[in-house]
Parts: structure tokens; C-alpha cells; sequence
């Protein structure tokens, strides 16, 4: 390959120097360390599968380029955190592991630092999201590079609202509930999965108890301070819904099971990402409501409502971070430049139709928002107003460890499931003290 050719592939004119890459391109061949090597990434399956066909398509090129041969693994998200936590205390696993939330806080001491990648994008793509630098910065250092946020809104049906009298998406929580119960007594509820899974349970937990202004730890992050009257709020106000507005099977659901019962016309709304537009779209001709007509035309998105406190939402921060126990780490920083840079990111982000948006502000003046669907517009800058779990305290290992043991989604599934609503803020409260100390 000729090296203006690999440039402008790629899109690394201006960091390959930075990177290693220069040698690769100068020699005009992949350098000794790489030949006959295997770089194994290890990912979630994809709400949107065409995001992983894409990324296949690109491991070919990037073996290509990189002289090394690039493998994608694809698993269910549930099953990243046991992955990870065997791979780090074995030694041996993929050389580069999707991070969700702020797992690397927790994984840091199995993480390589890639500070330099992280200052690298963020001067090619602009200031990063919030949410991003917190979920994968510990103070100056990078624990791993930032690659887009899941942005979380509610998916509902347009008709079946208006058929209670609600043209519009309710303003506030307790509006919700009124809408959500007029809708159950029509064998239509709003469906919300309190389940031990990895995405819509914990950004709707999270996102309730700030909406009533609780928080789990305070500013310093040492002082747990759950258990006050605001979260006592939340609960009560959640068993209320639960019972009036809600699918109670949900106690079970994982975060595809919403996206069935609603695909299915089970259910009126559901907090989730994009993936249920963007399915019915893309297989309207199967995907029908009870008129026969495609279900995307009468599908909107609206924000978690306001509570007393406003609204903070909760979007999810995907990283991919080096091992530290791999054999190839210059490689796999060699990779992640690639696979990062605006010109490969771009065809990805595309694919992804806004269902994952990318981690700098950069991404949201890209075309495609222009061509977008209306009802997929809210997404466009979503991930600027959220909180990271573990607030008002700063991002940390103790925060992810209490997002794994699901202490906040279980408060409220207790709550919902029969004990009372005291009793299941106190023991979320004793809980998160074991972990903080």
C-alpha cells in the first residue's frame, strides 16, 4: 500500500507520528513485531447489528493495514464484567475489552495507560463529553479510550397516548404515572426491567433517585448519604408506579426483553436506547402495529420526566481499554488509533443512525443529524446532560462496584416487590457504607 494511500484510508495524517504508525508507513510494510501476530478486541453484540457487520468490515481492513491479523469477539453485554474479571486475574484474554460505564475505575490495575491516546482524540475531536472523560480519566491519566455514549430516552406509542387523552410526552414523573395508569387499565402498560442486567435497569434507577434530589454519596465521595427523605420519595413514588402503570413482570426482563414486548405491542413506553426505532424501521415490512400498518410511523421519544429535583439523565459511556497483561500493547494502541480516527469512527457512527453517538462534542455537527428521522433527533446531544453513577462524589472503583452489586436497582425492586419503602432505603444505604467505608 502506498503511504498517501494509507493516509488518507485511514485518516492519521496528522498523529500517526504521535502514534508509531510513521515507521509502519515509511517502511512500506507492517513492522517486525506485528507480522504473524493476532489482535483479539472483545465487544458487546450490538443492539444495532449492523454496527458489528460494519466493524468486521473494518478488522479487514485494519489487518490490512496493520500487518497483523484483527479478530472482533461479540458477546452479550451481561457477560463483559465476568470476561474481564477472569481474563485480568488469568492473565490471558483479548488484547482489548469494551468498557461500559465507569468499569475501568474498577479494572485499573489490569488497564495499560493510553493517556497519550486520550489526549489524541480529544485534540482531533474536540472537548469530550462529560460523561466519557469521567467514565475512563482518573485524574490526568487515561485508563482507556473513549469511543461513543448510548443515549437513553423513552420510546412510546403516539396513538395508544392519545387514546387516554395525552397528545404530548408527560412533563413530569407524576404525570407519567397517570398517563402509564390510565394505559394499564387498557391492557397497555409502560413497561421497565428492574432485573440484574446491564443498561436500562441502572439508567433508570439512577436518573429516579436524582429526580427527587437523592444522591448516593456526597461531593467528597467518603459520606454515603442515601438514606434521606428525597430517596425515601423515589421509592414510594416508584411502588406506586410500579403497581398503577407498569408490565410487573419486568422484575425479570433484561435489556432486550423491553425491546421484544414493545416490538411485539406488549407495551406503551419503555426508557431505552434508539435500537427499537431503528429496529422497526429497518424491518418495517415485518414489524406492524394492530392496524397492519409499519410500527416505526407511530413510535416518538421523550426524556425521563422531571421530579421535584428536574431531570438527570443517565447515558452509558463505552471505553475500550488495552490489557495489561497482553503481549501486543504498542499494536493494540496502533489499532485503537485507527479504529478512532475521525475517518474509519465516522463510518460507524453513520451505521449507528444516532443509537450510539460519538464521545466529543465534535460528532454532533456531523451531516448525518440532517438526515436523520425526526424522532431520532433527541438524541443528537443527549449525552451532554447526564450524571455519572456514584453521584455527587467523583467517578471511582467503589462507584462501579456498587453499580456491579446493582445496590440502587435493587432498593427499588425490593420496594416494589413488598418491603417497605424505609426498610429497602436503609439497606441500599447499609450496603453502599460497606463498600465506601
Amino acid at each position: 500500500m502506498r503511504r498517501r494511500e494509507f493516509l488518507t484510508t485511514t485518516g492519521l495524517a496528522a498523529s500517526v507520528a504521535a502514534t508509531g504508525l510513521e515507521s509502519i508507513v515509511a517502511a512500506r510494510r507492517a513492522p517486525a513485531f506485528a507480522q504473524g501476530t493476532r489482535l483479539n478486541i472483545l465487544r458487546w453484540v450490538d443492539f444495532v447489528p449492523a454496527c458489528d457487520v460494519e466493524l468486521r468490515r473494518q478488522a479487514s481492513e485494519a489487518s490490512k493495514a496493520l500487518g497483523a491479523e484483527v479478530v472482533f469477539e461479540f458477546i452479550n453485554a451481561n457477560d463483559l464484567q465476568p470476561r474481564i474479571t477472569a481474563a485480568i486475574q488469568s492473565g490471558a484474554g483479548p488484547d482489548i475489552i469494551m468498557m461500559l460505564h465507569n468499569w475501568p475505575h474498577l479494572y485499573a490495575n489490569g488497564l495499560v495507560d493510553v493517556t497519550e491516546l486520550g489526549e489524541w482524540q480529544g485534540k482531533e475531536q474536540g472537548a469530550y463529553y462529560a460523561q466519557s472523560e469521567a467514565a475512563a480519566k482518573d485524574g490526568a491519566r487515561w485508563l482507556a479510550l473513549p469511543h461513543g455514549i448510548v443515549g437513553l430516552q423513552f420510546a412510546y406509542r403516539k396513538s395508544w397516548l392519545e387514546e387516554v387523552g395525552q397528545t404530548t410526552w408527560p412533563r413530569t414523573l407524576d404525570e407519567l404515572r397517570q398517563v402509564g395508569m390510565k394505559l394499564k387499565k387498557k391492557g397497555k402498560p409502560m413497561g421497565q426491567t428492574l432485573g440484574h442486567t446491564f443498561g436500562d435497569a441502572p439508567a433508570w434507577s439512577y436518573p429516579l433517585v436524582w429526580a427527587f434530589g437523592g444522591m448516593e454519596v456526597d461531593r467528597t465521595g467518603k459520606k454515603v448519604v442515601l438514606d434521606a427523605p428525597a430517596t425515601l420519595e423515589s421509592v414510594k413514588f416508584m411502588q406506586a408506579f410500579w403497581k398503577d402503570a407498569c408490565d410487573e413482570g419486568g422484575f425479570a426482563w433484561d435489556d432486550t426483553s423491553n425491546n421484544r414486548a414493545f416490538l411485539a405491542g406488549e407495551i406503551a413506553a419503555t426508557l431505552n436506547g434508539a435500537s427499537i426505532y431503528i429496529a422497526a424501521k429497518r424491518g418495517q415490512e415485518k414489524i406492524k402495529d394492530e392496524k397492519g400498518e409499519p410500527m416505526v410511523k407511530d413510535i416518538q421519544h421523550g426524556p425521563i420526566p422531571n421530579g421535584p429535583a428536574g431531570t438527570h439523565g443517565y447515558h452509558v459511556a463505552f471505553s475500550h481499554a488495552v490489557m495489561r497483561y497482553g503481549k501486543n500493547v504498542k499494536l493494540a494502541k496502533d489499532f485503537l488509533t485507527w479504529l478512532h480516527g475521525k475517518q474509519q469512527f465516522a463510518k460507524w457512527f453513520e451505521v449507528a443512525e444516532g443509537f450510539s453517538v460519538g464521545s466529543t462534542k465534535y460528532w454532533e455537527q456531523h451531516p448525518m443529524w440532517e438526515r436523520v428521522d425526526p424522532p431520532m433527533k433527541i438524541y443528537r446531544q443527549a449525552a451532554a446532560a447526564s450524571r455519572m453513577i456514584g453521584y455527587a462524589g467523583p467517578p471511582s472503583a467503589r462507584a462501579t462496584e456498587a453499580y456491579t452489586k446493582y445496590i440502587i436497582v435493587d432498593m427499588y425492586a425490593k420496594a416494589c416487590q413488598g418491603t417497605k419503602a424505609e426498610d429497602a432505603v436503609k439497606w441500599a444505604a447499609g450496603e453502599l457504607s460497606k463498600i465506601y467505608g
